[in-house]
Protein backbone atom coordinates (compact mmCIF):
# COMPACT_ATOMS: atom_id res chain seq x y z
CA UNK A 1 0.00 0.00 0.00
CA UNK A 2 1.36 3.77 -0.97
CA UNK A 3 0.32 6.66 0.38
CA UNK A 4 0.43 10.20 -0.98
CA UNK A 5 -0.30 13.16 0.95
CA UNK A 6 -0.47 16.85 0.03
CA UNK A 7 -2.39 20.08 1.28
CA UNK A 8 -0.44 21.49 3.46
CA UNK A 9 1.08 24.43 3.49
CA UNK A 10 1.40 28.12 5.41
CA UNK A 11 -1.69 29.51 7.37
CA UNK A 12 -2.29 32.56 9.71
CA UNK A 13 -3.86 31.55 13.19
CA UNK A 14 -7.71 31.01 12.65
CA UNK A 15 -7.03 29.79 9.01
CA UNK A 16 -8.04 26.64 7.24
CA UNK A 17 -6.12 23.59 5.36
CA UNK A 18 -7.33 20.54 3.78
CA UNK A 19 -4.81 18.09 3.66
CA UNK A 20 -5.57 14.79 1.59
CA UNK A 21 -4.03 11.53 1.48
CA UNK A 22 -4.83 8.79 -1.25
CA UNK A 23 -4.00 5.33 -1.10
CA UNK A 24 -3.29 3.07 -3.86
CA UNK A 25 -2.08 -0.27 -4.48
CA UNK A 26 -3.07 -3.49 -2.64
CA UNK A 27 -5.79 -1.12 -0.65
CA UNK A 28 -7.82 -3.37 1.36
CA UNK A 29 -11.70 -3.40 2.23
CA UNK A 30 -11.04 -2.73 6.01
CA UNK A 31 -8.67 -1.13 8.16
CA UNK A 32 -7.94 2.36 9.39
CA UNK A 33 -6.70 5.36 8.27
CA UNK A 34 -5.27 8.30 10.09
CA UNK A 35 -3.26 11.17 10.27
CA UNK A 36 -0.10 11.62 13.07
CA UNK A 37 1.40 15.25 13.24
CA UNK A 38 5.04 15.51 14.38
CA UNK A 39 6.36 19.13 15.62
CA UNK A 40 9.52 20.55 16.07
CA UNK A 41 11.97 18.78 18.55
CA UNK A 42 9.01 16.48 19.26
CA UNK A 43 7.35 12.74 19.12
CA UNK A 44 5.32 12.12 16.13
CA UNK A 45 1.78 12.30 17.64
CA UNK A 46 -1.73 11.06 16.96
CA UNK A 47 -4.89 13.44 15.66
CA UNK A 48 -7.40 11.63 14.00
CA UNK A 49 -8.35 8.39 12.16
CA UNK A 50 -11.33 6.73 10.32
CA UNK A 51 -12.82 3.11 9.69
CA UNK A 52 -12.33 2.62 6.32
CA UNK A 53 -15.94 0.25 6.17
CA UNK A 54 -18.00 1.67 8.75
CA UNK A 55 -21.70 2.15 8.95
CA UNK A 56 -20.87 4.94 11.38
CA UNK A 57 -19.02 8.23 11.65
CA UNK A 58 -16.02 5.96 12.86
CA UNK A 59 -13.92 8.83 13.63
CA UNK A 60 -11.38 9.67 16.49
CA UNK A 61 -9.67 12.49 17.18
CA UNK A 62 -7.10 13.72 19.72
CA UNK A 63 -7.73 15.98 22.50
CA UNK A 64 -6.21 18.81 20.91
CA UNK A 65 -7.93 18.87 18.07
CA UNK A 66 -11.49 18.08 18.63
CA UNK A 67 -14.42 20.09 17.40
CA UNK A 68 -11.51 21.52 14.94
CA UNK A 69 -10.17 19.05 12.71
CA UNK A 70 -12.49 16.97 10.73
CA UNK A 71 -11.43 13.43 9.33
CA UNK A 72 -13.61 12.09 6.78
CA UNK A 73 -13.36 9.64 3.86
CA UNK A 74 -14.04 8.98 0.14
CA UNK A 75 -14.51 4.85 0.01
CA UNK A 76 -14.53 4.80 -4.02
CA UNK A 77 -11.30 7.16 -4.49
CA UNK A 78 -9.13 5.11 -1.47
CA UNK A 79 -8.72 8.78 0.06
CA UNK A 80 -8.63 10.47 3.60
CA UNK A 81 -8.87 13.67 4.08
CA UNK A 82 -8.08 16.15 7.45
CA UNK A 83 -10.19 19.48 7.42
CA UNK A 84 -8.30 21.31 9.57
CA UNK A 85 -10.79 24.70 10.78
CA UNK A 86 -9.13 27.13 13.86
CA UNK A 87 -5.35 26.32 13.15
CA UNK A 88 -3.44 27.83 15.68
CA UNK A 89 0.33 28.22 15.64
CA UNK A 90 0.65 24.93 18.17
CA UNK A 91 -0.29 22.78 15.00
CA UNK A 92 2.79 23.78 13.13
CA UNK A 93 4.04 20.22 12.57
CA UNK A 94 4.51 17.74 9.73
CA UNK A 95 1.68 16.03 8.75
CA UNK A 96 1.77 12.11 8.33
CA UNK A 97 -0.62 10.07 6.65
CA UNK A 98 -1.39 6.31 8.08
CA UNK A 99 -2.73 3.13 7.45
CA UNK A 100 -3.64 0.15 9.44
CA UNK A 101 -4.52 -3.04 8.49
CA UNK A 102 -6.73 -4.11 11.02
CA UNK A 103 -10.09 -2.34 12.07
CA UNK A 104 -8.65 -0.84 15.31
CA UNK A 105 -8.14 2.56 15.85
CA UNK A 106 -4.70 2.58 18.07
CA UNK A 107 -2.96 6.09 18.68
CA UNK A 108 0.69 4.76 19.09
CA UNK A 109 2.70 5.15 15.71
CA UNK A 110 4.45 2.09 16.00
CA UNK A 111 1.09 -0.31 15.83
CA UNK A 112 0.38 1.48 11.97
CA UNK A 113 1.52 -0.24 9.46
CA UNK A 114 1.82 1.86 6.35
CA UNK A 115 2.94 5.32 5.96
CA UNK A 116 3.27 8.18 3.46
CA UNK A 117 5.28 11.19 2.98
CA UNK A 118 5.10 14.24 5.27
CA UNK A 119 3.19 17.14 4.71
CA UNK A 120 4.13 20.59 6.32
CA UNK A 121 2.14 22.50 7.92
CA UNK A 122 2.80 25.99 9.26
CA UNK A 123 0.61 28.55 11.03
CA UNK A 124 1.77 31.98 11.66
CA UNK A 125 0.79 33.71 14.70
Amino acid sequence: VQLQASGGGLVQAGGSLRLSCAASGRTSSGGVMGWFRQPPGKEREFVAAVLIWSGGSGAYYADSVKGRFTISRDNAKHTVYLQMNSLKPEDTAVYYCAARATQMVVTTPHSWNYWGQGTQVTVSS
